[in-house]
């Protein structure tokens, strides 16, 4: 390597990574010594001291997410942490700043299972003032997907009534006070009663669960008027439902697929409705959407309307574990976060 006058020689940088060679279960992920490239233009390198855990993680690792990955892999879009250094274009951080890592980019190309991690300089966000690692790696996702939803999709207004299906995971508990917080009526779904009380202490006017007629409870919760508004992270075969108890003119808004089922167009017989796939990407990969939804967020934070729910903690060497979690029944409500360093 040439190097100019005056330049250093880069040692390479050996970080513990979580990688897998071949799709499956948690026992497929390992811990592995990889070498860290140094950034490029418009990358940093941060020291990862915690990880948003995500389904799409999850997806990622078993083969059945939207991309399919190039083995041997490492996985995750979310983190919060401290830059240690930054490309050669890339102006606006600098070591030692502290921050958090949005979903903005491929698992392929910038996982974040490290110790330390190079990502896109665009996908950063300054933590707030007095945020720890932890909650900086539990925020961003769910209030950034949310936002882009009742404030970029569609504009949500005082009184519109707003189904949240799958209630209580990290999105939708975000979206319990996002909505609450615009004036409208937030009615949540989950899988069964033992959630309700969660989800009435965090917000809900109403929770439904599967041992309710769907169509009929919404319809009940809104006094006969119907859904304005149904934001669903179950998608498949129920999306039909959802449609039947729309208003006239509603927006059903599909942004996850937690049944795992392919999600049909629903047939005629029903009000008139818009139905719309969504990713958070469309926000985090657009610079302008992005600060506006930087925005909003903090202005949430700020007056304590908005207040990040963070499930179970893991250690960095439990990620099998934590993984399991994620898939399980028995989740809380929140985001799980994993620790990898104590700062």
């Amino acid at each position: 390597m040439l190097l100019t006058a005056g330049a250093t020689r880069r040692l390479p940088i050996m970080v513990r990574a979580i990688r897998f060679h071949e799709t499956g279960g948690p026992e497929v992920l390992r811990y592995e010594e990889v070498t860290l490239r140094a950034p490029g233009p418009g990358e940093v390198r941060i020291r990862v001291d915690a990880i948003g855990l995500n389904r799409a993680e999850v997806n990622f690792r078993r083969g059945t997410y939207i991309e399919q990955p190039v083995l041997p892999a490492g996985l995750g879009t979310e983190a919060a942490g401290e830059v240690l250094e930054v490309g050669p274009d890339v102006a606006r951080w600098a070591p030692g700043d502290l921050v958090s890592v949005v979903p903005a980019f491929s698992q392929n190309d910038y996982p974040v299972y490290a110790e330390e991690a190079v990502v896109p300089a665009a996908a950063l966000v300054a933590r707030p003032d007095g945020m720890d690692a932890i909650t900086g790696a539990a925020i961003w996702m769910p209030y950034v997907t949310v936002y882009g939803m009742v404030q970029e999709v569609v504009r949500v207004r005082p009184g519109d009534r707003v189904v949240i299906t799958a209630a209580a995971n990290s999105v939708g508990m975000a979206a319990l006070q996002v909505v609450r917080h615009l004036g409208a009526l937030p009615i949540a779904t989950a899988p069964s009663a033992d959630q309700r009380t969660a989800l009435l202490a965090a917000g809900a006017a109403a929770v439904i669960t599967d041992e309710d007629d769907l169509v009929d409870a919404i319809r009940t919760s809104t006094r006969g008027h119907g859904a304005d508004l149904v934001l669903d992270a179950v998608g498949g075969p129920q999306v039909e439902d959802l449609v039947r108890a729309c208003a006239a003119g509603a927006t059903v808004i599909v942004h996850g697929g937690l049944s795992g089922r392919p999600t049909p167009l629903p047939g005629g017989g029903y009000a008139p409705v818009w139905l719309r796939r969504y990713r958070v990407h469309e926000i985090t990969t657009d610079a302008a959407a992005l600060r506006r939804a930087e925005h909003f967020v903090r202005a949430g934070l700020a007056t304590g309307a908005f207040t990040p729910v963070v499930d179970r903690v893991f250690d960095f060497d439990d990620i099998a574990a934590a993984h399991a979690y994620v898939d399980s029944p028995a989740r809380g409500p929140g985001k799980p976060v994993v620790r990898v360093h104590r700062a």
